[in-house]
């Protein structure tokens, strides 16, 4: 059952990135279509997430273009923990529950509901961070502190940023300062 949808433009180059969230049974399912410019290569990366009621990633699908090299990208976190990338597994990352797809905004919504945070709360929440350029999965350290109902102090170190993200009730970020916004 479709719960919400929306559509984002990226601000720091040429792009969109169309989402919906939906439940099925016992889990949880996001999926989109981004198109955008990667360093002046046009790209089309398509992707499903999948999470249990807790949303807890299970697995993760990308599947595209980066300019003329195909992607195609299968991610599963086993019940033990251990994540896969393409069937082979990638060491370290078994602190990680969620799964950060690098070039949408959209799984940061299953990080939120996860974690559900009162305001005023804070949580370091290292992520699984695909990068799709380099077809890798890494810890990406992050932390989040719910300011008010509708926005949440992020900072991610590891690649340099941080701003108030902006949310809509859904869960979906409206406005994640200087990479994307949603269309009105």
């Amino acid at each position: 059952m479709p719960i919400d949808a929306i559509l984002w433009r990226r601000l720091d180059t040429p792009g969109h990135d169309a989402c919906r969230l939906e439940q099925n049974d016992a889990r949880w399912v996001l999926e989109g279509t981004a198109v955008f410019l990667e360093n002046s290569v046009p790209a089309r990366l398509a992707y499903c997430i999948l999470g249990d009621s807790a949303w807890r990633t299970t697995q993760g699908q990308v599947h595209g273009w980066l300019g003329g090299h195909g992607v195609d990208l299968r991610i599963t976190r086993t019940s033990g923990g251990v994540w896969m990338l393409n069937g082979a597994a990638v060491p370290g990352l078994e602190a990680c529950v969620d799964l950060d797809l690098s070039f949408t905004p959209s799984t940061n919504l299953l990080q939120l509901r996860r974690a559900a945070l009162k305001e005023g709360q804070a949580t370091d929440l290292p992520v699984a961070w695909l990068d799709v350029a380099s077809a890798t999965l890494r810890v990406l350290p992050q932390r989040y502190e719910r300011r008010s109902n509708a926005s949440y102090w992020y900072e991610a170190p590891s690649v340099d940023y941080r701003g108030l993200l902006e949310v809509g009730s859904s869960g979906f970020i409206l406005r994640y300062p200087r990479l994307w916004e949603a269309e009105s």
